[in-house]
């Protein structure tokens, strides 16, 4: 992995803002910088971060929230004139599922990615056609954390560019990190998020290594479970052609 950029972006409250550029590819190419980023949810983007926003040009944002979470929370700010899509990623409560014991976190964790895959079909595909098309770039994928429904978006994605499953899993521990900062701010302003819920806010590279694993025990390949849902080849080759360098 090469650092030409920082990865990691800071903004006054949004806490999981990073660029998932750099990482080796198919082929030895990189995957480009400043195309695709993950983030936490947008609608705490203030006044401060008007200009560093700006620069970085994005044109889309794919909010995979809950119709009731941009409701309650708000999206991104319209003043900034992007291309929003609200892709909702349809999956099971994860409030009715029995919290984990501490050693079995990774293996609920991926069960629950594996739920993504299932009854976020649609959101998926979609989120996936938008990172292929290069003149949708730059994209930012978020939801709430940035953590589970993102963090699942961009693997697929990654894992199509042809980054390893480690760097993959790689990138998404990367917000456990941040999770320290997002909970700290929960803790203040909306407690019942937090309180009870601490599993939830886990990043294990564990977990994100045992949903690729399953997902390719389940549908051949990465390749063909995308294929499964809808996305063509022509559209995984435009995300390789624009996503990765020459």
């Amino acid at each position: 992995m090469t650092d030409s950029y920082p990865r990691n972006l800071g903004f006054s409250a949004t806490y999981n803002f990073r660029d998932v550029g750099g990482y080796t590819g198919l082929d030895g190419r990189t995957v480009r910088w400043r195309r695709l980023f993950r983030s936490d949810a947008l609608h705490r983007l203030g006044d401060a971060d008007e200009m560093a926003f700006a620069q970085l040009g994005v044109r889309t944002v794919i909010d995979l929230r809950r119709p009731l979470e941009v409701e309650k929370f708000g999206r991104v700010p319209e003043r900034y004139g992007l291309d929003y899509h609200h892709l909702v990623l349809n999956h099971i409560d994860w409030e009715t599922i029995e919290q984990p014991l501490l050693e079995n976190q990774e293996r609920w964790l991926a069960d629950r990615y594996l739920n993504f895959a299932e009854d976020g079909r649609a959101a998926l595909r979609t989120s996936l056609q938008v990172i292929a098309d290069p003149r949708r770039a730059p994209v930012i994928v978020h939801c709430m954390a940035g953590k589970d429904r993102t963090g699942t978006v961009c693997a697929l994605a990654l894992a199509l560019l042809g980054v390893s499953d480690e760097d993959i899993a790689a990138d998404y521990a990367l917000t456990t990190a941040a999770m320290r900062r997002l909970t700290d701010y929960l803790l203040k302003v909306n407690p019942e998020a937090v309180n009870g819920n601490e599993h939830m806010f886990d990043s294990p590279p564990g977990a994100m290594l045992l949903f690729l694993d399953d997902l390719r025990a389940l549908h051949g390949s990465i390749e063909d479970y995308v294929r499964e849902i809808g996305l063509t080849d022509d559209e995984v080759a435009s995300m390789r052609a624009h996503l990765l360098t020459d």
